[in-house]
C-alpha cells in the first residue's frame, strides 16, 4: 500500500469526514432556508398584524376629532350667537356673545389635552379662537391661504389638512401642529356661516404611526390620492420616497410586498383617504437572518472539527491495525517469520490478525521442515555423486606403472607415482562440502597430465591460458578432471596423430566460463544431442524433459553415453547446479574430425571475496 491519498487511513479520513461534511451542509441548507422563511414570515406577520393597529388607531384618533367638529358644528347656541353678533351694532352685544362664543369653544378646547387651538372664522369676518399662549394673534391674510382654499372648497365634510410646521393661522406659533377643519352651518336653514380649524400635538398620530415601525430604519408615511405627504416619521434629512408606483389598498385591505429592496406594507384609513406606508429596508429585516447565520457558521465549524477528530479516530482504529499487520507482511516478504501482530480493534480485524498470525507459524514451521529435508536431501544427493568416482583410471595407471617397472625406466616411474600420490591424496579429501579453488582443480590436472602424457609418450600436449584473477575462484572438487580424462580417452587416444588439450578462462557480462577445448575426433551428432538433452532435464529438474532424454538415449543404439563418458559430464555438471543454482553448468559443442569444447559456466566472483 502507498502513502498519500492511497493509503487505507486517509481514505477512510476522507470517505468519512466527506460524508460528515455533507450532512452537515444539507442539514444547515435546509435549517437556514427554513429559518429565513419562518423570520421573513414572521416579520411580514408582524408588519401587517401592526399596520393593521396603527391604521385602527389612527382612525380611532380621527373619530374623535370629527367628533369635536361635529359638536362644533352642532352647538345651537354658539352658531346662533355667531349670526347674532355678526348682525348686531350693538357693541355691547357684541361683546357679550364674543365672550360667550370663545366660553364655548374653550369649554371644547379643555375637552381635549392634545387639542392647540380652535380657531372660527365666519362669512362676516369675525374670528373666534381659544388658543394657548397667543390669543387673537391672527393672520390676517387668511382668505388667500391654501388651508382656506380646501375648506371652502369641501362639501362640509371633515378636511384633514395634515401636519404642519407651525400654525396656519397663527404665525407666532412654530409647534409642529396636525390641522384639520369643516364649514359651519346654520341648522336651520343649512346655510354656511364660517369655518372652523382646530390644531392639535402631532404626538398621538406620531405615536400611532411609530407603531408600524419594525426597525431603527422603518419610516412611516402618511399620503394622500395625489401622493401629498400628510405625516412621516421620517427625519428631514431623509429624502421622501416616490409613492407612484407604491401598491395603494383598497378600502379594509393591507398590503405587504418584499419584492423590492424593502419591505412595503400599505392600508388605508376608514376616516379619510389616506393611505398609510410602512417602509423597511430588507437589510434591517435581514439583520436576524444574518445573526442566524453567524451563529449557523459558528456551530459549522464546531461540527467540521468535530468530524474531523472523529473522523481521524475511526480511521486510525481501523488503519493502524492494517497497518501493523502489512509492516509485518512485509517482513514475511522479507523472509522473517518469526514476528507476530498482536492488536486490539474491530472484531474483524481481530480474527484477520489472528489468521495472518497463524498462518505465518505455519510457515515458519513449514519452511524449516523444508530447508531440513532439503538439506538433507542435497547432502546426501551429493555423497552419492561423490561416491561414484570410477575406479577405471586407477586401474590402468596400475598397468601402467607394471609395464614401466618391466622397462626399468626409474626416472619417469618416479614422476607418475609422485603424480599418482598427489591425485590420490586430493581425491580423498572431502572437507568443506567437497569444494575447492580453481588453483587446486588445475594442480591436480597438472598431476593427471603429468601420467597422461608418460603414458602416451607425447601423443598430447596442454595448453593453459588462465586469467589470474580467476585462480580462487570457488567450485566443486573434482571439476576439472572428469571432464579432462573424458576429452582424452574418448577424443584425443583415438587420433592417428598428436592432440592437443586447451584449457582456458573468459570473463563474460555476467558469469565466469572455464573452456576445455580439444581438437580429437569429436561426438557423432545422434549422442551429441543426447548429451545435451541430458544436462538440460538435469539444469530443470523437469520431469518431462528428463523422459524425453530418456527416450532419445534409448533411441541411440549406436553407443551408451553414460558408458562412454562414465561418471563424466552428467555428475559434474548436476554438481555445479547444486551449487550455483539452475542457470550455471556445462554446455558441450562438438563436431565430428575437429574436436570438442566443454565449457564450464559459473557465476562471477564478487570483489572482495
Amino acid at each position: 500500500m502507498t502513502r498519500g491519498l492511497h493509503s487505507i487511513h486517509n481514505r477512510l479520513f476522507l470517505l468519512f469526514i466527506s460524508c460528515m461534511l455533507v450532512l452537515v451542509l444539507l442539514v444547515s441548507v435546509v435549517y437556514y432556508k427554513k429559518t429565513t422563511d419562518i423570520i421573513h414570515s414572521k416579520i411580514s406577520d408582524l408588519a401587517e398584524k401592526n399596520i393593521s393597529q396603527t391604521v385602527g388607531l389612527f382612525d380611532l384618533l380621527l373619530q374623535g376629532y370629527d367628533s369635536i367638529t361635529k359638536s362644533l358644528n352642532s352647538n345651537y347656541e354658539m352658531l346662533r350667537l355667531i349670526q347674532e353678533r355678526d348682525s348686531s351694532r350693538d357693541e355691547t352685544v357684541s361683546i357679550i356673545n364674543e365672550r360667550t362664543i370663545t366660553n364655548i369653544i374653550g369649554a371644547i378646547y379643555y375637552s381635549r389635552d392634545d387639542i392647540v387651538g380652535i380657531h372660527v372664522v365666519t362669512n362676516a369676518g369675525k374670528n373666534y379662537n381659544y388658543e394657548r399662549g397667543f390669543d387673537s394673534v391672527i393672520d390676517t391674510d387668511y382668505a388667500t391661504s391654501e388651508w382656506y382654499k380646501k375648506l371652502m372648497d369641501s362639501s362640509g365634510e371633515m378636511v384633514w389638512l395634515g401636519l404642519y410646521k407651525g400654525s396656519v393661522i397663527n404665525r407666532f406659533q412654530k409647534d409642529t401642529l396636525f390641522v384639520f377643519g369643516r364649514k359651519l352651518y346654520d341648522l336651520s336653514d343649512h346655510r354656511m356661516i364660517g369655518v372652523m380649524l382646530i390644531e392639535t400635538n402631532p404626538q398621538p398620530i406620531l405615536a400611532a404611526l411609530s407603531n408600524v415601525t419594525i426597525s431603527p430604519n422603518s419610516q412611516v408615511y402618511i399620503v394622500d390620492r395625489e401622493d401629498r405627504m400628510i405625516a412621516s416619521t421620517a427625519s428631514e434629512k431623509v429624502s421622501m420616497p416616490s409613492f407612484d408606483g407604491l401598491p395603494r389598498p383598497q378600502a379594509s385591505e393591507i398590503i405587504v410586498d418584499d419584492r423590492t429592496g424593502q419591505l412595503i406594507v400599505a392600508a388605508k384609513a376608514k376616516m379619510s383617504d389616506w393611505t398609510v406606508f410602512g417602509l423597511t429596508p430588507k437589510s434591517d429585516i435581514n439583520a436576524e437572518v444574518v445573526k442566524t447565520r453567524e451563529y449557523l457558521y459558528v456551530v459549522i465549524l464546531v461540527l467540521i472539527l468535530l468530524s474531523t477528530v472523529l473522523a481521524s479516530i475511526v480511521s486510525r482504529n481501523i488503519a493502524s491495525p492494517l497497518k501493523l499487520l502489512i509492516r509485518e507482511m512485509k517482513q514475511v516478504e522479507m523472509g522473517n517469520f518469526k514476528g507476530s501482530v498482536t492488536v486490539k480493534s474491530f472484531e474483524e480485524i481481530n480474527s484477520l490478525v489472528s489468521s495472518f498470525n497463524r498462518m505465518v507459524n505455519r510457515m515458519d514451521e513449514l519452511i524449516e521442515r523444508i530447508t531440513l529435508s532439503s538439506m538433507s536431501e542435497k547432502n546426501a544427493e551429493l555423497q552419492a555423486l561423490q561416491s561414484q568416482v570410477n575406479p577405471h583410471f586407477l586401474y590402468n595407471t596400475l598397468d601402467m606403472i607394471y609395464w614401466m617397472l618391466d622397462e626399468r625406466e626409474n626416472d619417469r616411474l618416479g614422476r607418475v607415482i609422485l603424480a599418482l600420490s598427489h591425485m590420490f591424496r586430493y581425491s580423498s579429501d572431502w572437507q568443506e562440502a567437497s569444494k575447492t579453488t580453481l588453483r587446486q582443480e588445475l594442480d591436480q590436472m597438472r598431476h593427471y597430465m603429468t601420467i597422461i602424457e608418460n603414458r602416451l609418450e607425447g601423443r598430447v600436449s596442454t595448453e593453459l591460458h588462465i586469467d589470474p584473477e580467476c585462480l580462487d575462484v570457488v567450485l566443486p572438487k573434482m571439476t576439472l578432471q572428469p571432464i579432462i580424462e573424458n576429452a582424452v580417452k574418448y577424443g584425443l587416444e583415438p587420433l592417428d596423430r598428436p592432440g592437443t588439450l586447451q584449457v582456458s578462462t573468459e570473463l563474460c557480462e555476467y558469469e565466469l566460463r572455464i573452456i576445455i577445448a580439444d581438437n580429437g575426433v569429436g561426438i557423432e551428432e545422434s549422442a551429441l544431442r543426447q548429451m545435451q538433452a541430458m544436462l538440460a532435464a538435469e539444469s530443470t529438474e523437469n520431469d518431462g524433459q528428463k523422459m524425453a532424454a530418456l527416450q532419445l538415449e534409448k533411441m541411440t543404439p549406436a553407443t551408451d553415453v553414460k558408458t562412454r563418458r562414465g561418471i563424466g559430464l552428467t555428475n559434474v555438471h548436476r554438481r555445479i547446479v547444486l551449487m550455483f543454482g539452475e542457470t550455471y553448468g556445462l554446455r558441450i559443442h562438438s563436431k565430428q574430425g575437429e574436436g570438442t569444447t566443454v565449457t564450464i559456466a559459473m557465476p562471477l566472483p564478487r570483489k572482495g571475496v
